[in-house]
């Protein structure tokens, strides 16, 4: 499917360095005439609709590492490392799709990743970041979010609102505003389409751990009461979207989590699947994200990521007990 990219250009806004503003109704005019039509993947859904069920399941149509330097870790003993990409490869050859997975276990530091740098659609997960960037923005102006701010997060979040979420990454201006933000996050590998729209964005597994710690931990640049924010948005998706990462906590654990699920007509329909979040369970404190495509429909998606976080979870709580 063409789109052509219709959003307002941006420019510089003297009150708050770094962050873009929007243009008047006239440069909109002249921009959305002007600017060349431009070709991306066609994203038949990006996430689902707001206070509404998670969509039905359509018809059918390694590396691991030790340590919180992402630059030297210390690696896993060799047989730890297969042990657990061994479970994956053999899981993962009998079923369509593509997995990629990034974990940290917060109080040992322990991090394992498989095709942690293979690029994937964000669909949904990509809300999490532009609420980042919303708590990066009020943080800069040393403010707190406005009350309108606060519950357009609340939906975007806890709904998976796409109306809502369409506004609010005009708010933080459009693909440019968020690969100029996510810089301050150290994301590396993390693209905002050419036609901005927010649920075509690419991402890694391993560019999608390091946004959870700039939420889960006092590493990045967020404040203490932004970080609590995130996380109480995120503790509270509403019950038919908290699947995925969620599996990690057990009977007694929490879990903050944002999921994206997307159908593409460039792969016949298939799904993207992915969850990313913060588990704590007895004995543990995860940091987890799951990305996910080419499943061939949204349940077997979720059935794949889900599979994906146990195993790789009770695996690394053997070995880190």
């Amino acid at each position: 499917m063409r789109q052509s990219w219709t959003g307002p250009p941006r420019a510089r806004n003297p009150r708050f360095p770094g962050w873009p503003r929007l243009a008047g109704a006239a440069a909109l005019l002249a921009v959305s005439i002007a600017l060349p039509v431009v070709v991306v993947p066609r994203v038949l859904e990006t996430g689902g609709p707001a206070r509404q069920e998670a969509p039905p399941t359509p018809p059918l149509g390694p590396d691991a590492a030790i340590g919180t330097d992402d630059d030297e870790p210390v690696r896993l003993a060799p047989e730890d490392a297969e042990r657990i990409s061994g479970v994956l490869d053999d899981y993962m050859a009998d079923r369509a799709g593509r997995i990629a997975v990034a974990v940290e276990e917060l109080t040992t530091g322990a991090t394992y990743e498989y095709q942690a740098d293979r690029e994937f659609l964000t669909g949904s997960l990509v809300k999490l970041d532009i609420l980042t960037l919303m708590l990066l923005r009020a943080d800069d102006e040393d403010r707190d979010l406005t009350q309108r701010e606060r519950e357009l997060a609340e939906e975007m979040i806890r709904y998976s609102d796409n109306t809502i979420t369409d506004n609010l990454f005009a708010d933080i201006g459009y693909g440019p505003g968020l690969l100029e933000g996510n810089e301050r996050f150290g994301l590396r590998a993390t693209e905002p389409s050419p036609a901005n729209v927010w649920g075509a964005t690419t991402t890694t597994a391993a560019d999608q751990r390091r946004l959870l710690r700039a939420v889960f931990t006092d590493t990045g640049p967020l404040s203490e009461q932004s970080r609590e924010i995130a996380a109480e948005l995120l503790g509270d998706v509403v019950a038919e979207q908290a699947w995925g990462v969620s599996v990690a906590a057990g009977d007694g654990g929490t879990a903050e989590l944002k999921n994206g699920w997307v159908p593409i007509d460039d792969h016949g329909g298939r799904w993207v699947i992915n969850s990313a979040g913060h588990v704590t369970s007895d004995s543990s404190e995860y940091l987890i994200v799951v990305l996910s495509d080419r499943h061939l429909d949204y349940s077997s998606g979720i059935e794949c990521v889900e599979y994906v976080v146990r195993e790789v979870t009770e695996v690394l709580d053997e070995e880190l007990a």
